[in-house]
């Protein structure tokens, strides 16, 4: 007898399966697979492997949407004390599966219309909600959004880079960086 699979179960596994091969090897048999169920289960949950796809880019689009507006509108907490938070979010809990996941869904956006979209979607929102958390701290429309951009190309860009310093080299720069945006 077959475990029970839910559509989140399928939808989680495909982000898995787009981690590590691409969007291309997102397929329904490979899931199954994965998933130790045979591929009709996927029909119950989708029409079709499109289907899934659309289902994909909304789950990791609303999971990081959620979780950028979580940090950035915590109450009781000043808006330095959020964009510190946020640095924390994104620096000090990497998840590699969660920076894969990014990374593919970045990478089929380049050809893609609909990841194309989710993608803005996401990092637009990521740059409203933390300009406004400058504006908050007194900084100019036009200021606040510029330290936005800088701080989002920061916490995203500085995962790629491998110090060979080690860790405590990159918590001390990146706390450099920190009060340097914060200035």
């Amino acid at each position: 007898m077959e475990a029970r699979v839910n559509k989140a179960d399928w939808v989680e596994e495909a982000l898995g399966l787009l981690a590590e091969f691409g969007v291309d090897g997102v397929k329904v048999e490979p899931l199954a697979r994965r998933l130790s169920v045979t591929k009709g289960g996927f029909y119950w949950h989708f029409k079709d492997r499109p289907e899934l796809l659309v289902e994909m880019l909304e789950t990791w689009r609303s999971g990081r949407i959620g979780a950028i507006r979580r940090h950035a509108r915590d109450a009781g907490k000043s808006p330095q004390e959020r964009i510190e938070g946020l640095v924390r979010l994104y620096i000090e809990n990497v998840n590699p599966k969660g920076v894969a996941i990014e990374l593919a869904i970045r990478d089929w956006a380049r050809r893609d219309e609909q990841a194309a979209e989710a993608v803005a979607d996401v990092d637009a929102t990521r740059l409203e909600l933390v300009a406004a958390l400058f504006r908050e701290l007194g900084l100019e429309a036009e200021a606040a959004q510029a330290r936005a951009f800088l701080m989002y190309s920061f916490l995203f860009g500085q995962v790629l880079v491998i110090l060979r310093s080690g860790e405590d080299d990159r918590r001390r720069l990146v706390g450099d960086c920190v009060r340097t945006l914060l200035a």
